[in-house]
């Protein structure tokens, strides 16, 4: 199947356990959410698939159809199709957007396959139509000086054009105001489809309002504590996540 596949995983960072046997499936086609509070493990989770080398693995495996993801180098993960947006993306002073992105696409092509710069720009002035972003914008250095729905916009630019199988999509509503919001959602919508899986990892259910799942899974303390469809979410809206908690200690205990 092809899928992005968590099985039992557990993961440490400086002898600290965060994950504790977390299980989780995002087949292409589909988008999951992952809810939770703060410190249950979410933004972690997003860090392992991406390669971070602070965290590690001590129990279980990752896959992406059917090819072990941990054993790949962080650059060599991009390159199989996996994509992470990150909570708080970085500044790149003196690399403007237009040239940053061409050497993305560049680095997944097949060696010695050249970019044609009019394919280039062609499909790079669709997708930022699509996302409704000016032309200008690519002349900015990567994030310097951006507002966080600038930032935000920029990260879903990126997906859009290097076109991943899978794609991690950590806090993108953290910081952002309501328009952006909605900007934002508009641009992951619009790539939605049968070939891209789709892991959301969101703090709030307003994110969901937009950028309705196929499936919730609520994390509490480095475990899957429940999954259910989108009703999940507005369900802890309601409630909040202590109930989950109680959930969680008696996993903990069985």
């Amino acid at each position: 199947m092809n899928a992005l596949a968590v099985d039992n995983l557990a993961v440490t960072i400086a002898d600290k356990k965060i994950i504790r046997g977390l299980s989780l499936t995002v087949p292409r086609g589909e988008v999951h959410a992952i809810m939770g509070p703060n410190g249950s493990g979410k933004s972690t989770l997003a860090k392992v698939l991406a390669g971070h080398p602070d965290y590690v693995v001590t129990q279980g495996k990752v896959t992406m159809d059917g090819e072990d993801l941990l054993a790949l180098e962080p650059d060599e993960r991009a390159r199989r199709g996996l994509f992470m947006a990150f909570q708080y993306p970085s500044e790149i002073p003196g690399v403007t957007i237009a040239n940053f992105l061409r050497a993305a696409v560049q680095a997944r092509l097949p060696e010695g396959e050249e970019l044609e710069a009019t394919d280039y720009y062609a499909k790079l002035y669709e997708k930022m139509e699509l996302l409704g972003m000016d032309r200008s914008f690519t002349s900015r250095s990567v994030n310097e000086g951006f507002s966080g729905g600038e930032k935000k916009r920029t990260e879903i630019l990126q997906m859009a054009m290097l076109e991943p199988k899978y794609a991690v999509l950590d806090e993108t509503d953290s910081g952002l105001d309501i328009d952006a919001l909605k900007v934002v959602a508009h641009g992951v919508n619009s790539l939605r489809g049968p070939n891209i899986g789709i892991l959301l990892i969101t703090h709030y259910q307003r994110l969901l309002n937009y950028i309705v799942p196929d499936h919730v899974h609520v994390m509490v303390g480095g475990r899957i504590v429940r999954s259910g469809r989108k009703e999940l979410a507005l369900e802890l809206e309601e409630r909040g996540y202590d109930w989950t908690r109680e959930e969680a200690r008696e996993m903990a205990h069985t």
